[in-house]
């Protein structure tokens, strides 16, 4: 809609670039929505507003707006030369501020029938899978980041070697099986979909856990349980955590006991243990070496779950005690 009240008022757009793929063709490397966008119109595709805040259609428009659009020249800059030179080029307009990102530099270097058959499928902002993929892939299809995505999975995240190598292939049959196979494995293993999957690493996980068997339905009991525990703070680490066997709570970054809660539990630990003349550290009080009696300061213990968080334990005062650096270290080792 912008691009077309521009238009009407005369203000530019914007340089366009294209790439030359051969003698006779040109493939855009940045603009390609607002090509798309002034197409779009000029087929009845959407409306825009007028001075009267109206509707209107291309079709509807006064012949003197139609032929103002119509007969709009863009400016264009036609990119050629060897790879190098190629990663020159925008080296050298990046600097001078054009947003262009890895991705359109990659298709730039690489362009072909392979990148301008991947820019079909996965650049296109009126493919039908395009909000299925958003739910796990961040970004948009004009910026490339669909396609940058599905590359990186297929890839293991060497997009450049894997581009070289299918440079003139005339499919892309691989990566788009690869690309469904991980998005239909993350709905199929979770069934909700939850605001924090998007943009995840779901090719590693893909790669780490698809092999396993899991049942989606008790998934989905774990992942609401995790949602409404307090403790957890990292709510993107859940999936991960779920995947591989809910053990290491270092994804989910439950909250740690505070400074008041240590100090409190220190002081009614400390006090018992003098008067039993044995160490505040539980654990050195099981001993029976010197530390048996061993009274530490504060800065010389941590605190830790009686009952363990990942069992059901909260991080409160009634389930927290002071252990010696030493043992806590060996505790959370088991």
């Amino acid at each position: 809609m912008a691009v077309i009240e521009s238009i009407l008022k005369g203000y530019p757009i914007g340089l366009i670039y294209f790439n030359q793929v051969s003698e006779n063709n040109l493939e855009v490397l940045d603009g390609q929505q607002r090509i798309t966008s002034v197409g779009r119109f000029v087929t009845d595709k959407f409306a825009i507003k007028d001075e009267n805040g109206m509707e209107q259609y291309f079709g509807g428009m006064a012949k003197d707006k139609k032929a103002k659009i119509l007969e709009t020249k863009l400016l264009i800059y036609e990119c050629e030369g060897t790879e190098s030179e190629i990663k020159e080029w925008f080296r050298t307009i990046n600097i001078a501020g054009v947003p262009l990102n890895n991705q359109e530099l990659l298709n730039a270097v690489y362009s072909g029938p392979f990148v301008t058959l991947c820019k079909e499928e996965f650049s296109n902002s009126q493919n039908a899978n395009i909000q299925k993929w958003s739910a796990y892939v961040s970004g948009s299809a004009n910026r490339q980041d669909f396609l940058e995505r599905a590359l990186g999975w297929v890839s293991k995240d060497n997009i450049g070697d894997y581009m070289s190598s299918h440079r003139n292939d005339k499919n892309i049959n691989e990566l788009k099986t690869y690309f469904s196979s991980v998005i239909d494995w993350v709905s199929t293993v979770f069934i909700d979909v939850e605001n924090e999957m998007r943009g995840l690493e779901w090719g590693r996980l893909y790669e780490t856990y698809h092999k396993k068997s899991y049942n989606p339905k008790k998934i989905s009991e774990e992942v609401h349980k995790l949602y409404g525990d307090p403790y957890v703070k990292s709510r993107k680490g859940i999936f991960e955590f779920i995947l591989g066997g809910s053990t290491d709570t270092k994804l989910l970054n439950v909250r740690v006991f505070d400074d008041a809660t240590k100090k409190s539990v220190y002081k009614i630990q400390t006090t018992k243990a003098e008067k039993k003349k044995e160490s505040n550290c539980p654990l050195c009080a099981l001993g029976h070496d010197a530390n048996n009696e061993k009274i530490w300061s504060l800065n010389d213990m941590d605190a830790d779950h009686v009952a363990s968080w990942s069992k059901g334990g909260a991080t409160s005062a009634k389930n927290c005690q002071m252990l010696c650096k030493t043992h806590n270290r060996a505790k959370g080792n088991r």
